[in-house]
């Protein structure tokens, strides 16, 4: 008997649950860049508000929110759009803006089914390269990203939060279409 388990793009119906695997992902990933107080004073309310809004109305007509199901639960979900680095074409260049999978929910395959979905909007909406921003200490998320294909190109940025520390950032690339 197989898992019922599948990708899809999400629906405004989605975001408070894009929300709470989103500030799971954050306690977990984030603990040592902003402080539990900070994050205990996220309204998730607020933050639903801005994932229906994108949902409903992107700012680009190429901006894609999907999720990760495991039945009817939202497990993860990926945010696509062109890519507006400097060095970008946004015609030819998309990238994943953002890609998290519940911390309980992780390697049960919700990660390769969401990546394959996020490629296959991506070349759906005519980008031939997709680009992806990772942590420089998220070995875990980079070996799953160049496992499936993707290589650093060379750039690198830093990040700065609140709080005053800063995120280290290399950017992964890979040919799609």
């Amino acid at each position: 008997m197989s898992a019922d388990v599948s990708a899809r793009l999400a629906w405004p119906d989605d975001a408070a649950s894009i929300v709470r695997v989103q500030l799971a992902s954050w306690r977990a990933s984030y603990a040592d860049l902003i402080p539990a107080e900070v994050l205990e004073s996220v309204d998730p309310a607020e933050l639903a508000e801005r994932w229906v809004a994108t949902l409903s109305s992107p700012k680009d007509a190429r901006m894609r929110v999907l999720v990760a199901l495991e039945r009817a639960d939202v497990r993860g979900f990926a945010l696509v759009h062109p890519c507006y680095d400097p060095d970008a074409d946004q015609v030819a260049d998309g990238e994943v803006g953002e890609f998290v999978i519940d911390p309980d929910h992780q390697r049960a395959g919700h990660g390769s089914r969401l990546l394959q979905a996020a490629v296959d909007t991506l070349a759906a909406d005519k980008f031939t390269r997709a680009v992806w921003w990772v942590g420089s200490t998220d070995d875990a998320l980079r070996a799953f990203v160049t496992e499936s294909g993707w290589e650093p190109d060379g750039a690198h940025r830093e990040l700065a939060t609140d709080t005053g520390q800063t995120l280290k950032q290399i950017r992964l690339h890979t040919a799609i279409g």
